[in-house]
């Protein structure tokens, strides 16, 4: 069988979009929510752009916001696949918001969301295989590689936990400020 290649670059999409008021939280900064939403749709765009195929969002890893984003400011999203298995792509996101009197740009967000292609049938589908053109794509799947292994690990050590409730409270007394009161 030959297997078919493609760029990241055939993955990338770009989506601004102007906060307003109805984006936001009682103090005028837009809701994590909100972002997430955004995040989700150019994740899926980016996913089935570079597969061709519909794509879900498998899982999200770690979300930090970093700064603020303001009501009146432009938030621009930028996504590309940076890895791919066979069913499934990460796809990178960075999130900047513009002040667009000042033109401030700030640094918000980057995420990484994991999605699977899907068939007529809604059956996994395999995707592309990844071309890597540039040191900083070589560098972005390495360290998703890495993000992989340690996601692995974790789920390796939670099964590894029997579930035995005196070994639960000796370990979170050893290692944490807590008390444990059972009724």
């Amino acid at each position: 069988m030959n297997e078919a290649y493609k760029k990241s670059s055939s993955s990338r999409v770009t989506l601004s979009q102007l906060m307003l008021p109805s984006h936001s939280n009682f103090s005028g900064k837009i809701h994590g929510g909100y972002l997430l939403s955004l995040m989700d749709q150019i994740a899926f765009a980016s996913g089935s752009k570079f597969s061709g195929k519909y794509c879900v969002t498998a899982s999200v890893d770690r979300v930090d916001f970093l700064n603020p984003i303001e009501v009146g400011e432009l938030v621009t999203l930028k996504a590309s696949v940076i890895f791919v298995g066979n069913s499934s792509m990460v796809v990178g996101i960075r999130v900047e918001a513009q002040n667009i009197q000042t033109g401030k740009v700030k640094h918000c967000n980057s995420s990484y969301f994991t999605m699977i292609a899907k068939d007529e049938q809604g059956n996994n589908a395999r995707v592309p295989r990844l071309i890597l053109t540039s040191k900083e794509e070589v560098l972005r799947f390495v360290k998703t590689t890495q993000r992989l292994k340690l996601r692995h690990s974790y789920a390796e050590l939670c099964a590894d936990f029997d579930g035995d409730m005196q070994q639960a409270i000796a370990q979170i007394t050893a290692n944490y400020q807590v008390q444990v009161q059972l009724a």
